[in-house]
């Protein structure tokens, strides 16, 4: 379908002045080719200038039949005729041929000749270009000026050099203003025979050639390419069905067909691929990606002529920020009364389908606009290429954050201007040149149809110039108008639909069409384009926009958020524009109430005044109850009317019955309001475990965002904080469980709490025996050893309140903190200590007992504290003995605290460790007790010792451990002991 309006795309026109009738013209670089009637002279007129002034013209070797522009170069490429043979000729420097008396050069491709060298000074070159078979169409690659030649059964691919410079960027025209010649800068241009693409059956009528992409035309056929170069062995396609006529007495008429990507391999063209690239280890292979064949409708009686295809194109769309290079690219080419745009980006797709209201002569596809030429008119249609390079350039389109209409929506027709005779149409930027002539046959009716609605005739004012150059034709240059201007009358166009009815659906269509507009001027916008003013056009239309689907039906009223969102509009600036008028039956549609809460939720930044906050309120409370206690936890919602909103929550709990999240909400109102008394009646209704389900369920009660992803708490956060902190505790460690914040987010939001040393440190012991995420358990173990260390070593630092665990409620309820060593308690007593000091060193010890600590990281910190204190010198002990230094810690402990050697030798001297019992502690204990005088804690342990050894040894191997100079008596029963038990085994 296309929709029809009445607006206007063209600015003014110009009649060029040419002495003789023109036949052909082309642009490019920023001037008008104009083939004289005849086919032997070329003039070159400017278009960036008024009046479009003549900058040069030069002869042609022949009489011209098609010529082309190549913008990477500034070279121009005919096909010429001349005593009944066709040749293929590349015009470079042309601009030279200002004073027409320059002199000019020819050679061969590849070839110098007749003197020419790039150092030859300034002078245009023609290139002969021979050729095996005769050319028929032509087009050269906007993006490296490379030239395909399509012959009568052949394409031929011939790539763009220059000596030394391989890089397309290097070949374009450095100021394409700069219409006169070049002077000594002059570019020496070649051309290489790269490829030839052999067809069996295809005869091309046109081509078309863009960074790799080839298509070919033939009567009713359209096949597109990618040829790329390769290492190895040329790839041949093959066909894969019979194409052709199939009897000789009947004539196969072949169906409608549409092949895309892969599906195209199976049309059944046949095409070999000759590669003659002076690379000799380059080869090119071929991939289909494109097929559609049409058949004629007889029956219509339309005759073939009628219906063949025509204005084949390759359109690149290259932005400001691509480099040069395409972001996609489309293919075009149309009907006499249908046009079709391909898209042949990610996936080939078919985007648009152009119906036009009488028989097109030719169209042409630029970035903003599709031109069409009758026989008596020029009209333009919308084109959908920046829909498809926003969604290339922005992954996040058509999410909540960016929107853009769909390149599926419906394109639309703009005002006709009526012209006589047309015949052919050229486009440069913004400028439109239009071949007429009035030689058409008389006697034909026009085919134009009943024009639909709103296709009105559209005659401009008249041309300064009111004398014809020549009787029966003329030369127009027709100017567009600029995108924003064109976007104005779009929107005041719009308001005729808005007054009528704000639902309807041609409003909405004409402010996406506004959008596309501009989003293609905006990603093509070079540096005289002023990019403020488009910007600002762009989020003037994004916020018409929302409001259309802000008050829009339910299927698409999602789209108001997005569009909203880039408008930059404030939550209170859209209230604005969607509140209905007094005394009007309309409310508040679901795509404003689809916006109002994502933003209140997910834009913490916007603080709404009490007027507006408490607005929000009441439109919850009326459309939906359910999400008024989301609504009311949000940070923009923080000025809202305290009192009053705890009238309307209780009157939702009337209805509703209480709930936890209702129930939490209405406490937050009296803590606002200063009321403790009833804030905490209300917290009191709900167990512990309920309130955190409440809190996991939806966080912004107890957390805000604020800037750089950082967190703030909230007043009812600071409370809990104070009064109430294991639930504050709980509940932070279900959002984290849950995925709802980070930790390192936590560690911001205690440090503006302002409990570091206490609650933050709790959170960390309940997160440990919470957590399974083995990242998140060795981080907070390494923490909380770090932070035990230093409550040990500065046991001065004050303390706000009591931990909430235990050691011992740790040691049962989590496997990372271990059972103490019993030999812990001898070394390092309860009286020794402070009451602090004490819990911090007994949950270091826990940690070292257990098997998660990560020993290498935390050892060295222990190392370096004193030994002095009993406490210190048992966490060396911890150490040594995790690391297996037994026999360190046997030495440490004779010397410092016997009375513990027994219970650490019970512990640690077992299994592999058995031998030291009677290696390193017996000969120890024996040579301290001869220097002792009296020591009953050695002689105990040296009978603890022994009682072992006689347990673990055969008498033989007892009475060799048996010091010599010792007291048998003293030994003896030990001796019997092991003698009996050896007897027993």
């Amino acid at each position: 379908m296309v929709h029809v309006y009445n607006c206007h795309p063209f600015a003014s026109q110009n009649i060029v002045q040419v002495d003789q009738e023109p036949s052909l013209i082309c642009c490019g670089g920023g001037v008008l080719f104009v083939v004289a009637a005849g086919g032997c002279k070329v003039e070159v007129f400017s278009l960036l200038q008024d009046g479009c002034p003549l900058v040069c013209r030069f002869s042609t070797m022949g009489a011209v039949r098609t010529l082309r522009h190549s913008a990477v170069g500034d070279y121009l490429v005919t096909i010429e005729e001349k005593n009944g043979a066709t040749y293929l000729r590349a015009y470079t420097n042309w601009r030279c041929q200002a004073e027409e008396k320059s002199r000019v050069g020819v050679r061969l491709l590849g070839h110098l000749l007749r003197g020419a060298s790039p150092r030859a000074g300034a002078q245009m070159e023609i290139i002969e270009i021979p050729l095996s078979e005769r050319p028929v169409a032509l087009s050269c690659c906007p993006i490296t000026g490379d030239l395909l030649v399509g012959c009568i059964s052949s394409l031929v691919l011939f790539t763009l050099r220059r000596p030394n410079q391989n890089n397309p960027q290097h070949l374009r025209n450095p100021a394409p203003q700069n219409l006169q010649c070049p002077g000594s800068n002059s570019w020496f241009l070649d051309f290489e025979r790269t490829v030839i693409l052999h067809f069996k059956e295809t005869k091309p009528t046109q081509v078309a050639l863009c960074s790799g992409y080839v298509a070919v035309q033939s009567e009713l056929e359209v096949l597109v390419l990618k040829l790329a170069s390769s290492i190895g062995p040329v790839r041949t396609e093959e066909p894969a069905e019979t194409h052709g006529q199939g009897e000789e007495d009947f004539l196969l008429i072949h169906r409608h067909q549409e092949l895309l990507g892969d599906a195209a391999e199976e049309c059944g063209v046949s095409i070999s691929v000759e590669s003659t690239s002076l690379e000799e280890r380059e080869q090119h292979t071929l991939s289909y990606l494109l097929y559609r064949r049409f058949s004629p409708d007889f029956f219509q009686g339309c005759s073939v002529e009628e219906t063949k295809l025509h204005s084949l194109q390759l359109h690149p769309l290259v932005t400001s920020q691509s480099s040069g290079q395409p972001v996609c690219i489309f293919c075009f080419f149309s009907l006499p009364n249908s046009g079709f745009l391909y898209s042949l980006g990610s996936g080939v797709q078919l985007i648009s389908t152009y119906q036009y209201p009488e028989k097109v002569i030719e169209v042409v596809l630029t970035d903003h606009l599709l031109h069409v030429i009758t026989r008596n008119a020029l009209q333009c249609f919308t084109v959908r290429c920046s829909a498809i390079a926003a969604r290339l350039q922005d992954p996040y389109i058509d999410t909540m954050l960016r929107a853009c209409p769909p390149p599926s929506l419906d394109v639309c027709a703009l005002r006709m201007q009526m012209f006589i005779g047309l015949r052919s149409v050229s486009v440069f930027g913004r400028h439109v040149v239009l071949l007429s002539t009035a030689d058409a046959p008389a006697a034909e009716e026009p085919e134009r149809t009943t024009p639909r609605r709103g296709l009105r005739k559209w005659t401009l004012s008249s041309p300064k110039e009111t004398s014809s150059p020549g009787p029966g034709w003329n030369l127009y240059v027709v100017d567009m108008v600029a995108p924003v201007v064109l976007y104005r009358e779009m929107v005041d166009y719009s308001q005729r639909y808005s007054e009528w009815n704000p639902q309807a659906q041609s409003l909405r269509h004409l402010l996406s069409e506004a959008h596309l507009l501009l989003r293609s001027s905006l990603l093509s916008a070079d540096e005289e384009t002023d990019k403020d003013e488009l910007e600002e056009a762009l989020r003037e239309n994004c916020a018409q926009l929302g409001d259309s689907f802000s008050r829009g039906g339910e299927r698409l009223c999602h789209l108001a958020l997005p569009y909203y969102r880039m408008s930059g509009l404030s939550i209170t600036e859209v209230l604005e524009r969607n509140r209905p008028l007094p005394n009007s039956l309309q409310s508040f549609g679901p795509g404003f109430l689809f916006y109002l809460k994502h933003q209140l939720l997910e834009v913490p930044h916007q603080s709404l005044s009490p007027e507006s906050a408490d607005e929000v309120v009441d439109i919850f409370s009326e459309a939906e109850p359910s999400e008024l206690v989301r609504v009311c936890s949000s940070p923009c919602m923080i000025r809202v009317n305290a009192a009053r909103t705890h009238e309307i929550l209780q009157r939702l709990e009337c209805t509703k019955g209480v709930q936890v999240p209702l129930t939490v909400t209405m406490a937050a109102m009296m803590l606002q309001l200063g009321d403790i008394t009833r804030f905490t009646q209300l917290m009191e209704r709900h167990g512990e475990m309920q309130l955190v389900y409440c809190f996991i369920e939806e966080p912004r009660i107890l957390l805000h965002s604020g800037e750089h992803s950082h967190l703030r708490p909230t007043a009812l956060t600071e409370q809990l904080a104070a009064s109430r902190p294991g639930l504050l505790v709980a509940a932070l460690v279900g959002l984290l469980e849950n995925n709802k914040v980070t930790l390192e987010q936590l560690d911001q939001l205690f440090q503006v709490l302002g409990r570091c040393d206490t609650l933050l440190v709790d959170f960390w012991e309940a997160e440990l025996v919470a957590s399974s995420q083995d990242t998140i358990i060795q981080e907070l173990l390494f923490r909380l050893a770090s932070v035990y260390i230093d409550r040990l070593t500065h046991p001065e630092t004050a303390r706000t309140h009591k931990s909430l665990r235990s050691v011992d409620d740790l040691i049962n309820s989590c496997v990372h903190f271990g059972t103490r060593h019993p030999w812990l308690a001898v070394v390092s007593p309860p009286s020794v200590t402070h009451a602090d000091q004490l819990e911090a060193l007994h949950k270091l010890q826990s940690l070292l007992c257990g098997l998660s600590l990560p020993l290498p990281l935390v050892c060295p910190l222990l190392d370096g504290l004193s030994d002095e204190s009993l406490w210190g010198f048992s966490l060396q002990l911890l150490c040594a003995a995790s690391r297996g230094q037994h026999e360190l810690c046997i030495e440490k402990l004779l010397q410092r605290c016997p009375q513990a050697l027994i219970a650490y030798a019970d512990h640690h001297l077992t299994a592999a460790h058995t031998a030291l019992w009677w290696q390193k502690l017996l000969p120890e204990l024996c040579g301290r007790l001869r220097s002792a005088c009296d020591n009953d804690i050695l002689l105990a342990a040296l009978q603890e010792t022994l009682a072992v050894v006689a347990t673990e040894k055969s008498p033989a191997e007892f009475l060799e451990l048996i010091p010599d100079d010792g007291d048998a008596a003293y030994f003896l029963p030990h001796l019997l002991s092991c003698n009996l038990r050896h007897q027993l085994t």
